[in-house]
């Protein structure tokens, strides 16, 4: 006998025996009923349990109730008024297409949700779904026996284009979660969003008679221009030249706002970065000759005021407000900083004009940028839940259902246009292609343009394209949120489709047993040396002292113990 027939076979038995009512909230058998439609009622129950657990959109007969250890965002994740964590569009949607609903065990911010993920492992008593952030979590939590395998439940319930959203990275995303062979997570891919870009106040360079920027010196002339002239008309001395965060770099692959990769990019320098050297070993980048060319040259900047004099005192919030306030024309930034914090600029002054410009990092006018690592979070499942399968449906529904098939579900639209953030869905994670930025720039594109009909796009496309639209029908008169979404998903989106872009995958991103020891007091002591040198606090030479003392406190090992980790 087939193995899902001897499935269906037991399942009814247990109907039989009253042993599933409890679980599953099923009405017990009325005695008074015949044999036959008993049988027949059991026989359709099982089959229908049956194919709620091996498919991508199969409804559950009964509700199943899943504890969750929710990531929550800011200000409710700008969800109206009344809908909550537990009660949502996504939540909703999921019971009415899946008849699952979550119950909260705990509600975090990401700044706090770490800590109670450990409590949860030191407890033993995990939700039945959470989010884990790093592999070594992940790891631990399989050692310990505490997480399901979802091997075959992503083979049952992973719909085609969940496999194909995955399977479009280089190395498909799935590798990250297995363990010993077996699927014991759900990751979350990180596409690519191509390296940060240079923000410049554009009616201040027209007010100049700058031309744009093609280099690194252009862009340094400009910033000059700006904190020299004063064409904001912020009073002498008050204009603030390149903005940016004492971190300086993104780390593993990962930018932010506000930092100076492409800098550094430009001398073939990359702080943070696991690289491989002159010789072709892997080496730390933090460490090499070409980060201190690199420090050399931005110690230059900051002496004669290109750079903002202040950087190593302000905050992100801080560094946000100068830009909306005018006192701030320049900084490096993602695709999505008309969204955060120049839709707040562009509120305070209309006619503050931003632009974007790719910023070459090459000799031959490339722009070589360090991308993500392939995962960043992880959803897990209790060992001791009956029911694994929920969070690959879950992805099934929420990213390929939800988004490519139910293209008229207003509610979820409105929620786009809101700009709900994504922490309001159940399981904090994003799945899409590799290419997802390009891909929509290419379907919104293709609408604007009018050789694709505007109902053709999916639904959060089709958000994006009534901004957009909006915004081209009269510039002038465009509301902020149309400016934002037509700057961020066309104007910046545009410029990473070049071809100069040269995107460098990163060598290692994880941890080892020196690192996990000593990997705090190093970034430290680096952050320090780094800070201390381009204010001149320190000499140029200081960053060979900075290099040796970071190999004798823990780098040296920590850097053996990554290339075997990356060799065997």
């Amino acid at each position: 006998m087939g193995k899902k027939k001897w499935f269906c076979l037991l399942l009814a038995l247990c109907v039989l025996a009253g042993c599933m009512s409890e679980k599953r909230g099923a009405e017990s058998p009325d005695p008074g009923s015949a044999p036959e439609e008993e049988t027949s009622m059991s026989t359709a129950e099982a089959t229908a349990w049956e194919e709620a657990a091996t498919t991508p959109y199969g409804k559950y007969p009964s509700l199943i109730t899943y504890t969750l250890g929710k990531m929550i965002g800011e200000n409710n994740s700008n969800m109206p008024e009344g809908d909550t964590y537990e009660d949502n569009v996504y939540t909703r949607y999921l019971r009415e297409t899946l008849n699952i609903q979550n119950e909260d065990l705990f509600e975090e911010s990401e700044e706090q949700y770490a800590t109670s993920v450990e409590m949860a492992i030191a407890s033993k008593d995990l939700p039945d779904v959470m989010v884990v952030e790093d592999r070594e979590t992940l790891v631990e939590l399989v050692e310990k026996g505490l997480v399901a395998d979802l091997t075959q439940a992503f083979e049952d319930c992973a719909s085609d284009r969940i496999l194909e959203m995955y399977d479009s990275y280089e190395v498909s995303a799935l590798d990250a979660a297995m363990v010993d062979g077996k699927l014991m997570a759900l990751p979350e891919p990180s596409f690519r969003d191509g390296p940060n870009l240079l923000w410049l106040r554009k009616d201040w360079m027209d007010a100049l008679g700058l031309e744009e920027p093609e280099n690194v010196e252009d862009a340094v002339n400009i910033i000059r221009a700006f904190v020299e002239k004063d064409p904001g008309g912020n009073g002498e001395g008050n204009t603030i030249g390149l903005v940016c965060h004492e971190d300086l770099t993104g780390e593993s692959g990962y930018k932010y706002e506000f930092q100076l990769d492409p800098v550094f990019s430009s001398f073939n320098a990359y702080p943070r970065q696991w690289v491989r050297d002159a010789q072709g070993e892997i080496s730390y980048g933090s460490v090499q000759p070409e980060a201190k060319e690199a420090l050399d040259y931005l110690r230059q900047l900051y002496q004669d005021g290109v750079m903002d004099a202040n950087f190593m005192l302000r905050s992100m919030s801080n560094i946000a407000e100068l830009i909306i306030s005018g006192q701030c024309g320049s900084f490096f930034g993602p695709w999505w900083a008309p969204n955060n914090p120049l839709m707040e600029a562009r509120q305070a002054n209309p006619e503050a004009e931003w632009k974007p410009y790719l910023i070459p990092t090459t000799e031959d006018g490339k722009i070589r940028y360090y991308d993500q690592e392939a995962n960043y979070k992880y959803v897990v499942v209790s060992a001791d839940f009956e029911h694994p399968e929920i969070v690959v449906k879950m992805a099934s529904v929420m990213f390929d259902k939800m988004r490519f098939e139910d293209k008229s579900n207003e509610d979820l639209a409105e929620y786009f246009q809101m700009n709900v953030d994504s922490t309001a869905r159940p399981i904090s994670i994003n799945i899409d292609y590799s290419d997802a930025l390009h891909r929509c720039y290419e379907e919104l594109s293709a609408a604007l343009e009018g050789s694709k009909r505007p109902e053709e796009l999916q639904i959060l496309e089709r958000s994006y394209y009534e901004k957009c639209a909006a915004y081209l029908e009269d510039p002038g008169s465009a509301d902020e949120e149309e400016w934002a979404a037509y700057m961020s998903r066309i104007e910046a989106c545009a410029l990473l489709g070049e071809d100069r872009l040269e995107a460098v995958s990163p060598i290692f991103s994880g941890e080892t047993e020196t690192m996990a020891e000593r990997w705090t007091q190093l970034r430290e002591l680096e952050k320090k040396a780094y800070l201390q040198i381009i204010s001149g606090r320190e000499e140029l030479d200081y960053f060979d002292t900075f290099a040796a003392e970071w190999m004798e406190q823990g780098g040296a090992q920590i850097t053996e113990e990554v290339r075997k980790a990356l060799y065997r």
